[in-house]
């Protein structure tokens, strides 16, 4: 057997490791590259979960709308004849009664008027005097006309002229009476309409709004112009809101309520829902209903017109479990779910559940244990929108529920974003 031959076995020169040096030293700082490039984010193992803590305290669940308020009975003030307003007896914020004159119509026109009425009925009645005279006289005739002709004295067609004549007398007393009754018609209507001149209050109440002055021409042709605004008594008032239909239904009679106005910022006003009506109002698509609070303003610090932000409380719960509605929305990635674990029944698994099971009228909770999060099984109440009642279930007072997660990761091997950092070896 052969010996190989020495010089096989001697290392390459040292010319031809220089030569691989820069080759193996960029091999070395790529493997270290992809190492960092591929190895697990640790800083995301650990997410930082945002919990609220499940406690008991009371919830006011509320619906609100706007409105505006009113006084119960406002009465338009307007006038029958046309005409100069010639004198004003109330302004804004004066206190008026029932039959009080509050402005004048200048009544020289109409006085006029009535003046020429009666003289027309003078004469009428003077007509159906001589109407009634020439009836007299006519039905004498008609009487000796009978006897003449009973005596053979006349002819039948004298007499039948002379009864003729007579009965033409009568339909003229019937004409003149008729004449005498339609000029006291007209006079009676002179009459109101001079009376009319006198603007007077139907209700006692409180001048809410004027709007003539005197020397202003109204004209009262088509319809009545509107010259007051009485309110009957601004001590109790009301306010009309327009409900959405998807509230409606939760509103009743007699409900408590409270409003604020912006005249009174940081006040609440109370009241209660005297009537929801029936009328549907339809305003760019959206149906509303009104519904009308009465409001006790015995200091008439709230005047008519104002806005009104009305909450209606629709159902209180004092000490009740209650969690935050962000608890109730919270969902974590699937990839940081805890397993189910069948011995605790309140583990639930929810991979093929809905969040919300609306047959049930049940959701979905999350809740811290052991570092991993896992679900509660609810049945939720009444909400004020901030705050949501928790029935029953297998949430507990003082579990603490996530409402979110404040540094997402699962701890598995992430692939980091952007090019790999570059080291010196």
């Amino acid at each position: 057997m052969s010996t190989p031959d020495p010089i096989d076995i001697l290392p390459p020169p040292r010319s031809a490791w220089r030569r691989r040096a820069p080759l193996l030293a960029a091999l070395a700082v790529l493997a270290a590259a992809a190492f960092w490039w591929w190895q697990p984010d640790r800083s995301a193992a650990a997410p930082a979960y945002v919990t609220a803590e499940a406690e008991r305290g009371a919830i006011v669940a509320r619906v609100t709308a706007t409105g505006t308020l009113s006084a119960l009975v406002t009465v338009d003030v307007g006038s029958q004849v046309s005409g100069r307003i010639q004198a004003l007896y109330a302004d804004y914020n004066a206190q008026v009664t029932e039959g009080q004159v509050i402005a004048k119509i200048d009544p020289t026109l109409f006085e006029t008027q009535v003046a020429s009425a009666r003289a027309n009925v003078r004469a009428a009645e003077a007509g159906v005097l001589r109407a009634t005279v020439q009836a007299t006289d006519a039905q004498r005739q008609a009487q000796r006309a009978d006897e003449l002709f009973e005596r053979k004295l006349i002819a039948q067609s004298e007499r039948d002229t002379v009864r003729a004549t007579a009965q033409a007398a009568s339909a003229d007393v019937a004409a003149a009476e008729g004449q005498l009754a339609q000029a006291r018609a007209a006079l009676a209507q002179a009459e109101a309409n001079l009376h009319y001149t006198d603007i007077v209050s139907p209700t006692d109440g409180i001048v809410i709004s004027r709007s003539v002055n005197v020397g202003q021409t109204v004209a009262a042709s088509l319809q009545a112009p509107v010259l007051f605004q009485i309110a009957q008594d601004l001590r109790q008032m009301q306010v009309n809101t327009n409900v959405a239909e998807a509230d409606v239904g939760r509103l009743g009679a007699d409900m408590p309520v409270y409003f604020t106005v912006d005249a009174w910022p940081g006040e609440r006003f109370a009241g209660h829902v005297r009537q929801i009506r029936h009328a549907p109002q339809v305003l760019q698509n959206v149906v509303t209903y009104d519904a009308v609070i009465d409001v006790d303003n015995a200091d008439l610090r709230l005047k008519p017109g104002m806005t009104a932000n009305v909450t209606f409380v629709v159902a209180e719960r004092d000490d009740v479990l209650r969690i935050p509605n962000a608890a109730l929305r919270f969902r974590p990635p699937a990839t940081l779910q805890a397993p189910a674990d069948d011995r605790d029944p309140r583990r639930v698994s929810t991979s093929a559940r809905p969040a919300v099971d609306e047959t049930a009228g049940t959701t979905t909770v999350w809740v811290l244990d052991d570092g991993q999060p896992r679900p509660r099984r609810i049945r939720t109440g009444i909400t004020d929108g901030s705050y949501t009642e928790v029935l029953d279930g297998a949430l507990q007072p003082g579990e603490r529920v996530l409402t979110g997660v404040g540094g997402a990761g699962s701890g598995a091997a992430t692939r980091r974003d952007g090019p790999p950092r570059m080291r010196m070896l």
